[in-house]
């Protein structure tokens, strides 16, 4: 039986992640400082024999390396500061938290010969405008002046590092690029849409819209994120590769406001708000991101299972059920 190690295991994906490994028969050690993570996220999975959970930082490197020492499995680097509203608020712990923690995890991971999984984000992309985003493609990053760009710098560093850690000594990575991921036991919290909107609709108060409403996303279920993060990690060609991991199903947020309201049965208005109001003064928003899927779907075969309706749906019907309280 396996032992993996999922930092951040007790966030959103990280808990996900763990009740498919489990699935799978193997052993799960989960490492969380429960700043952006919840206990009640794994609650479910704690009388489990083979689930351990250390409630620590990923900046400990002592406490990273005596649980990476025991992993015969893979390690799956999901820690990290995240959420625009964090980012915003506190830029110094987006920064230390996303490069000092992956440095430390691939230290250890180098030390151990263990595999790694690093998660990473389609905003390293920035502002690019392209009609689909591909792994090779440019950059195009906000002055330093604007704190919203300090989370995509940190994981750009982040994906520098992880290949340099394949390349100079190596160690077998791969990088994901997470697109817009959603479904239960997501919070709204730090500023992610699709919780907030429901969590919105469900208690009949205003639907808030920032900006023109006009940006549009492409939303990937987080059941559909896991299965792309194990494919990946059992297929050699991803070794040392950067994959985008998300969905083509593009909405603009104000179609997406609108089908939260219809997907909760709700009459809640729809209103606008200038995003000085949520964020900071001169804050910039991506206007569209729609990844291109070609390379994932060369090496795993992948294809979204699940639709917006969907995702909608299970976001619903898990915060009706009171998980979580966004």
């Amino acid at each position: 039986m396996a032992t993996s190690l999922i930092t951040g295991g007790a966030g959103f994906i990280g808990s996900h992640l763990a009740e498919a490994l489990l699935e799978r028969g193997e052993r799960v050690v989960v490492i969380d400082d429960l700043s952006t993570g919840r206990l009640a996220n794994v609650a479910h999975l704690r009388a489990d024999p083979r689930v351990r959970i250390v409630v620590d930082s990923v900046l400990n490197e002592g406490v990273v390396d005596s649980l990476v020492q025991h992993v015969d499995g893979a390690v799956y680097h999901l820690a990290a500061a995240v959420g625009v509203k964090l980012i915003v608020e506190r830029p110094a712990q987006v920064i230390e938290t996303n490069i000092l923690g992956t440095v430390a995890v691939l230290r250890c991971c180098r030390r151990y010969r263990a595999p790694v999984f690093i998660a990473s984000t389609s905003e390293v992309y920035g502002k690019l405008n392209a009609p689909a985003l591909s792994e090779d493609a440019d950059m195009l990053l906000g002055p330093t002046a604007r704190s919203r760009w300090s989370y995509a710098c940190s994981k750009a560093i982040d994906e520098f590092m992880a290949l340099a850690f394949a390349r100079d000594y190596a160690l077998p990575v791969v990088v994901g690029r997470f697109f817009n991921t959603a479904g239960p036991r997501q919070t709204g919290q730090y500023g992610m849409v699709v919780p907030r909107f429901v969590r919105q609709a469900l208690a009949g108060e205003p639907l808030t819209v920032y900006g023109d409403g006009e940006q549009s996303r492409c939303f990937v279920h987080v059941r559909d994120v896991v299965r792309a993060v194990l494919g990946l990690m059992e297929t050699p060609a991803a070794n040392g590769q950067i994959v985008n991991i998300g969905s083509e199903e593009r909405v603009t947020i104000n179609a997406l406001a609108q089908r939260v309201r219809e997907a909760a049965g709700s009459s809640a208005p729809i209103v606008h708000l200038p995003f000085e109001q949520a964020y900071e003064s001169g804050f910039e928003d991506i206007q569209d991101h729609q990844p291109d899927l070609a390379k994932v779907r060369r090496l795993i075969g992948y294809r979204p299972q699940f639709d917006l309706s969907a995702i909608l749906r299970d976001v619903v019907a898990a915060m009706r059920a009171g998980t979580p309280a966004a």
